[in-house]
């Protein structure tokens, strides 16, 4: 009886542990890296572009260590009262990048349509990115703040305002990029603009718009984390951000672990939206073999 053949894993997990290895790479070459330039600079004494020690760059893995300590003398672990406010900071950033993608797929429809509106509105879309957000933030605050509204909306106005911008480029470029062949067919069966747009133009659009997504949904995380600080917002990573420069002086492996918190939420929305992608464009009809 001849043996049985050797069970091979399934495709997606070969291709996960080959993501998570590279993944591991990439990250011990970073920590190398980090490492190896405080050491290098440390023991040479140079002083350019900055001063390396124990303020400028902490260990890494102080970093880490700082996450399992208690936030103060008593009290629960930093990384129970990060992920706390992680999760408040998140709630702002998806309701803002929910808000600003479907207002800059919206406008990117329109723009479609018109040349008109194309021409007119456009350049003052572009503008509206040039404007510092920190100068923003105040003035959003301040005109919603005495609305009667939740805390957390101004923060997502902000939020929205970051994610809007590339969503509305991107539709606008993916609509104009669908095949014109079947732009021609659904003309010959005398389509309507609206079936065409939803038949056509949106599927093709897809690939682009999630482009924008993945941008867009970092981008929301740093708004909602910029529009906690004049909101006065403390139960945020803003709020953590604020506190903890206060005592960076004295222990600024609190900030820096403050920091990764707020990197692994972005790399966190990033991934939901890779996650989408996956599920809606590689399963779209026209993307199956």
């Amino acid at each position: 009886m001849a043996p049985a053949a050797p069970r091979q894993r399934p495709a997606w997990a070969a291709a996960l542990a080959r993501r998570l290895a590279v993944t591991a790479a990439v990250l011990g070459g970073l920590w190398g890296l980090w490492e190896g330039y405080r050491w290098l600079w440390s023991t040479e004494g140079w002083t350019r572009p900055f001063v390396v020690d124990y303020l400028t760059m902490p260990h890494i893995h102080e970093m880490f260590q700082r996450l399992l300590e208690p936030s103060r003398s008593e009290g629960p672990l930093l990384i129970g009262l990060l992920l706390k406010s992680a999760a408040f900071t998140a709630r702002e950033a998806l309701a803002g990048f929910a808000l600003g993608a479907l207002i800059g797929f919206t406008i990117g429809v329109v723009l479609h349509h018109s040349l008109f509106l194309q021409r007119g509105l456009l350049p003052f879309i572009v503008a509206s990115q040039t404007v510092p957000i920190l100068a923003i933030a105040p003035m959003v605050v301040i005109w919603l703040g005495g609305k009667g509204l939740p805390v957390w909306v101004p923060v997502a106005v902000i939020a929205a305002y970051l994610t809007f911008f590339p969503v509305t480029i991107n539709t606008l470029r993916g609509l104009g990029s669908a095949d014109p062949r079947a732009l021609e067919l659904m003309r010959s069966y005398a389509a309507s603009p609206w079936k065409v747009l939803w038949k056509v133009k949106v599927p093709a659009s897809l690939p682009y718009v999630f482009t924008a997504l993945k941008v867009s949904a970092t981008a929301s995380v740093v708004g909602a984390i910029i529009g906690e600080l004049p909101s006065g917002i403390q139960d945020g990573l803003g709020g953590a951000i604020l506190n903890f420069n206060q005592y960076y002086s004295l222990e600024p492996a609190s900030l820096w672990a403050t920091n990764i918190v707020a990197a692994a939420l972005g790399i966190a929305f990033f991934g939901a939206v890779v996650g989408a992608e996956k599920l809606v464009v590689r399963r779209a009809p026209e993307h199956v073999g």
